[in-house]
């Protein structure tokens, strides 16, 4: 297939914001492609080249597409200039395009699948001459492309597409397509985590090849997810059946073992069984069948105590020096939920059983490898002293899990509730900042943040936060955002909306000053999320529930 068939798609998508039109016009396109090319195209209209499991990442900044313009015949100051007009280098590259002052022309047509391999292979380049060698691989690119592949090209190379296809839209757009239920999209995705393999299921095999899609090992899956209770009282009623854990505070980590061969996974998806090689030993050994996945909570601690998220999330990421960061902060599981063991899968099974099963199939080591600690009681005063129990040891607060009810993933589920201390935090994007004042001057000093529409996956403004911030914090902030400019005006910065931040805040208000119809009082950063996306920062719909509340 031509590269041009799918810009015709985008452009399309692009001229309207309406999601149902959004989701006529990806479900008309791909009603007629045959399976191969849904396993591109879907990945392409999200502007994905890798899965989030993957360890492969693009990783391409705006000065090597600005420097891949400057080689097709342009100046320095001609890209610089006018992707400070733009703030779009897909902008720039179309409009250079139309211009191209190259003494050689080129008209060979691109495909889908030279435009989807080529851009794969930038993240395979490393070592000596690796920027000139993915120079190379652009510029042929745009040296064949017409002004519009170009622009989305460039968009695609730089992870930055904006055509406002969220989840929900692709959902819908595959179901219409292959005329399925979008439940069944739904639970597949869920459980596959690759739009592009459910699509080609739906479309060979239907509804029944949908509901036949079961966990695997070395997949991760989306994880379910649970609602805040007002109080622990509260929460205790609608469990019905209550057990209560501890909250702690970590990184939501799916295990998965099959023999020897281990994988972590985080919420967001992502494979970190390379950052944690002391965890992968501890599973090994400690996880008594051969094959299973299981689910907990990963924490730094220090002294029997856990450390700060914040201080904990610099093993993350990490690509260097390992082992000396694992020794300087040394890492606990928690485990409180097992969802296959040994080719049986549990997501039916209650709570209870799949508990049972647990404690059945790991061996813990106190203070590293342990379950999560569990009381199971109606009664609110056993559950207060277990709370209260819970805050001391320094964790959040309390899970309350009904043990009758079956684990549904990617649902946000009425019968597994957190209850935690204070006003109820938020998950954010930043996608804006002004530049501070004064000895300030050189860094970001108020941070635009938003949340999302959980039908359209848009990003509306919800706050500025300012105060409350130290001087280390301006700077790491303003030293991790600088990478995520896409354009400035003035005082103000546009960012990709990449960072996500937990953030408390006095009082929520209706505001006609933000898109979102409401104003955070006095918001204040907790911490930065580096286990979070704008896939899971807080939705418009939710907070119009807070503030009924």
């Amino acid at each position: 297939m031509d590269y041009s068939e799918l810009v015709e798609v985008y452009e399309k998508l692009s001229a309207t914001t309406k999601k149902l039109e959004k989701r006529d016009i990806i479900a008309e396109f791909i009603k007629s492609l045959d399976s191969e090319e849904l396993e591109i195209v879907i990945p392409l209209i999200q502007g994905k080249i890798f899965l989030e499991s993957e360890e492969q990442e693009l990783g391409i900044a705006d000065k090597l597409i600005i420097q891949a313009l400057m080689r097709l015949g342009f100046s320095k100051t001609e890209v610089i200039d006018k992707f400070r007009d733009t703030g779009d280098l897909g902008l720039v590259a179309e409009k250079f395009a139309e211009k191209k002052r190259q003494a050689t022309l080129f008209d060979r047509k691109l495909t889908i699948d030279k435009v989807f391999y080529s851009i794969r292979e930038l993240a395979t380049l490393e070592g000596k001459n690796s920027q000139d060698r993915k120079l190379k691989i652009i510029l042929e690119l745009l040296n064949f492309s017409t002004p519009k592949e170009a622009l989305y090209i460039t968009r695609t190379v730089l992870e930055d597409l904006r055509l406002g296809v969220a989840e929900g839209i692709l959902r819908d757009s595959i179901a219409l397509a292959f005329e399925v239920n979008k439940e069944d999209v739904e639970y597949a995705y869920n459980l596959e985590t690759d739009f592009g393999v459910v699509a080609k299921v739906a479309k060979e095999k239907g509804e029944r090849g949908l509901k036949g899609i079961k966990l695997e090992i070395g997949r991760p899956i989306k994880v379910m997810l649970s609602e805040k209770a007002p109080d622990l009282e509260k929460a205790l009623e609608s469990a019905k059946e209550p057990a209560i854990e501890i909250k702690y505070d970590g990184m939501r980590t799916l295990v998965q073992k099959d023999k020897d061969k281990i994988w972590l996974f985080t919420r967001r998806l992502e494979n970190v069984t390379k950052q944690f090689p002391d965890l992968v030993e501890l599973c090994r050994k400690n996880i008594k069948a051969e094959r299973a996945i299981l689910e907990g909570e990963t924490l730094g601690i220090k002294d029997g105590k856990p450390i700060p998220f914040q201080e904990f999330s610099k093993r993350i990421h990490r690509k260097y020096d390992i082992e000396k960061v694992g020794k300087e902060i040394p890492i606990q599981i928690d485990l409180f939920d097992c969802l296959l063991v040994d080719g049986e899968q549990l997501l039916e099974k209650s709570f209870l059983e799949r508990r049972k099963k647990l404690e059945e199939i790991v061996s813990p080591i106190e203070g590293k490898f342990q379950l999560a600690e569990q009381i199971r009681t109606t009664d609110l005063k056993k559950a207060e002293e277990f709370y209260n129990k819970a805050l001391d040891s320094g964790q959040e607060g309390v899970m309350v899990k009904n043990l009758s009810a079956p684990y549904q993933p990617g649902k946000r589920v009425g019968y597994m509730y957190k209850v935690k201390p204070e006003k109820e935090s938020l998950d954010l994007v930043v996608t804006g900042a002004e530049w501070g004042q004064g000895r300030r001057a050189n860094w970001l000093a108020s941070f635009i943040l938003s949340v999302r529409d959980e039908e359209t996956g848009e990003l509306f403004e919800i706050g500025k936060m300012g105060t409350g911030l130290t001087d280390e914090q301006f700077k790491e902030m303003t030293k991790r955002l600088k990478p995520l400019i896409i354009r400035e005006e003035e005082n103000t910065v546009y960012l990709k909306p990449k960072m996500v931040v937990e953030v408390g805040y006095q009082e929520l208000q209706r505001s006609p000053n933000y898109k979102s119809g409401f104003a955070l009082r006095f918001p204040k950063l907790i911490e930065i999320r580096e286990d979070k996306s704008a896939e899971d920062i807080e939705t418009v719909q939710r907070i119009e529930r807070l503030y009924k509340i």
